[in-house]
């Protein structure tokens, strides 16, 4: 080869390492920018994540919305137990909701494999639809009420030649009291009843990772009822050292079949709610240092275990900690942080590079924070014995579905309710962090609208579809707990 032809190779690869190595890519950048511009003006706050770190989470719908336990309340459509479970339509529409979403929200995002129980699906569906998001750049998680069996798990995680499928997976599990079915306990008198099953989930995903090398991150799923709201402190400190790193609570919504809707719902204060999670963290749960869409639908608090004190990675009574968290957005939002980890060095090695001063900023973030948890030497104690656990705390609120109808409508018209309540709900529903394909007419729509308006009609169509079989089918993944 000439000595020019080597130059143009040499000038080629070394662009080519430019463009990879970039900290945020620049389609990822744009996607950003259309997401601020879209949202309302009451969230575009100092702490807001929505268009400054992320597009939104992302959920899939229609794509196998039966589920073998009848809780209440139920946010399912009543048809949705009777449209089969078919891999091939699940990984289908998986593939079109996500190639739809990759082409409108860029090249990165968190997508939920959601619809009725993900366990359902064979093994290998269960991947193949996995894989289909990862292909579109998502980082999926698999929605389950936890009821499989550990044969189920490593079948779903080893492809057919014994080896991994993928490098982690990730699963939000729900737990809570309203469920009914699980095997061994098909009622739970208590969230206490729960904790064997709970631990039990973890432990699955411990051996998989001790006999396979799999990474997984594990998220804890509640609905939260006037019937066990005060069981949310015990729950939490019965099970933050179990295996998971999130602790989702959802207070129950006038949504779904309604002949599930047991209690006054409306009865549910989210002060109240959040006040019994705190109690049970030990702690002061600071959720405005970061925003995901309107407060009054989400709540977050990101933060970590030493032993069992929990403590906030940026506290937002903190100054010093509020301007680490608007630096961390000026030049490290829209930053890919599931890439590769050489690459993600690399990315932010460049970041470091053009902005010196954040090295120092960084590590008077850490000395803040190591001195809060009780200072450098308890944490490298707790570390050594594994005793420090990353945890986020997390509320979503479903809107009621009267609310959700009348609201949609206007805004579909382009109007804004007089009415306070429905402005409310509009003002959230421009807001949504939460998200949901319709390639078939080039949309995507708040979840709370899926669930409200469009599910009973969808789920009546797929009722047609995929019928039943004549004889239901046995679900070989569920394994009784001894």
């Amino acid at each position: 080869m000439s000595v020019v032809g080597m130059a143009k190779r040499l000038g080629s690869s070394l662009a080519q390492l430019e463009r990879l190595t970039r900290p945020v890519d620049p389609e990822a950048r744009r996607a950003l920018e259309r997401r601020w511009a879209e949202l309302p003006s009451h969230v575009r706050t100092p702490a807001q994540t929505l268009g400054r770190m992320a597009v939104g989470c992302e959920g899939t719908h229609g794509v196998f919305p039966r589920c073998n336990f009848t809780c209440t309340p139920c946010y399912h459509s009543r048809d949705a137990n009777h449209v089969r479970v078919d891999g091939a339509h699940t990984v289908r529409e998986v593939e079109r909701q996500v190639a739809f979403l990759r082409s409108v929200r860029g090249p990165h995002a968190h997508t939920q494999l959601i619809g009725g129980e993900v366990s359902l699906l064979s093994p290998d569906d269960h991947a193949a639809a996995l894989l289909a998001i990862r292909r579109h750049g998502r980082e999926p998680m698999s929605f389950t009420h936890g009821d499989f069996s550990y044969e189920y798990l490593e079948r779903l995680a080893l492809g057919p030649d014994g080896r991994p499928r993928f490098r982690r997976l990730s699963f939000a599990a729900h737990f809570d009291t309203t469920m009914r079915g699980r095997q061994g306990l098909r009622r739970a008198a208590s969230e206490t009843d729960l904790n064997p099953y709970r631990q039990r989930f973890c432990e699955m995903f411990k051996r998989l990772r001790a006999e396979h090398g799999l990474r997984y991150f594990l998220a804890h799923n509640m609905t939260v009822t006037p019937a066990n709201v005060e069981e949310i402190p015990q729950v939490v400190r019965d099970c933050h050292a179990m295996g998971f790193n999130m602790f989702s609570f959802q207070p129950a919504a006038f949504v779904g079949d309604e002949r599930r809707w047991a209690e006054d719902y409306r009865l549910l204060d989210p002060d109240y709610v959040w006040a019994k999670v705190e109690e049970g963290a030990g702690a002061r749960l600071p959720y405005e240092v970061f925003q995901t869409g309107d407060l009054r639908c989400n709540r977050t608090a990101v933060g970590f275990y030493v032993k069992d004190r929990w403590y906030p990675v940026l506290d937002d009574q903190d100054e010093a900690d509020l301007a680490a968290r608007d630096a961390f957005f000026t030049y490290l939002g829209g930053v890919h942080w599931n890439a590769p980890f050489p690459l993600l060095v690399l990315r932010l090695a460049r970041v470091l590079a053009a902005n010196p001063a954040l090295g120092s900023l960084a590590l008077k973030w850490l000395s803040r924070t190591l001195r809060r948890a009780g200072g450098a030497k308890k944490v490298l104690r707790a570390l050594a014995s594994k005793e420090v656990v990353p945890m986020t705390f997390v509320m979503h609120r479903f809107m009621h579905a009267k609310d959700v109808a009348p609201a949609w409508e206007l805004l579909e018209q382009g109007r804004l309710a007089d009415d306070p309540r429905l402005l409310e709900a509009q003002e959230r529903l421009q807001a949504c962090f939460y998200a949901m394909a319709h390639p078939e007419s080039g949309r995507i729509v708040p979840a709370c609208v899926q669930h409200a308006v469009l599910d009973p009609q969808e789920n009546q169509e797929l009722r047609q579809l995929l019928p039943l079989p004549r004889r239901p089918q046995a679900n070989p993944s569920r394994q009784a707990v001894p």
